[in-house]
């Protein structure tokens, strides 16, 4: 009985270390990914190639991609969003999001860009902008972003994943026109996942 417990305990030691192994491959392709596009951006780009590398990431960490419970709210009416640059921004809440996290639970609204969402390349991408308690301190004060889209989301089941929170433009100089996410998003825990506050040399 001893040895298969034992035999039990290295196969799921085996899964648990494949799986995590993945993981982390995915969101090292996806930070790759995500720092290429500021290195393409050209004058569009709130970086120049030589700031990339000074991006910052906390390490990935799974207990940070969530899987929550979605609700539609279909009824809300459209709204403005204020921006860093005292203009704002058409928006429509698209849905709920209800999470645990270290024993808690949370609530996060996901919108919709009513101009983004004119064109047909953006149609289905969604909007999740956050605050938490590490904003100011290892994170960028304004807030963060994670870009999803409604095939995402499937029987009433979304994955949130924090590692690839970024950081909004207003993160790397002025100038930009950033949503500030709305009351509605500001969690009370730390997340302690996606980008770091970009430090200027």
């Amino acid at each position: 009985m001893r040895y298969i417990l034992v035999f039990l305990l290295l196969v799921s030691w085996e899964v648990l270390s494949a799986q995590s192994e993945e993981f982390m491959a995915e969101i090292e392709q996806y930070r790759t990914a995500y720092k290429e596009k500021f290195a393409k951006g050209g004058e569009n780009s709130p970086l120049t190639p030589e700031q990339i590398p000074s991006m910052q990431f906390f390490d990935a960490n799974e207990k940070f991609r969530v899987s929550a419970s979605f609700e539609l709210t279909p009824k809300e009416k459209p709204f403005e969003i204020p921006t860093s640059s005292g203009k704002t921004k058409p928006f429509v809440k698209y849905g709920i999001a209800t999470f645990h996290l270290e024993g808690s639970e949370y609530q996060l609204a996901i919108y919709k860009n009513l101009r983004t969402t004119r064109m047909p390349m953006f149609r289905n991408f969604l909007f999740l902008p956050f605050q938490d308690d590490t904003n100011g301190e290892s994170t960028y004060g304004g807030g963060r972003y994670i870009d999803l889209k409604v095939g995402d989301i499937e029987n009433g089941k979304l994955t949130i994943d924090f590692n690839k929170a970024y950081n909004p433009y207003c993160a790397y100089g002025d100038g930009w026109n950033c949503p500030i996410p709305p009351v509605e998003n500001i969690l009370e825990v730390e997340i302690a996942a996606g980008e770091k506050n970009f430090k200027k040399k």
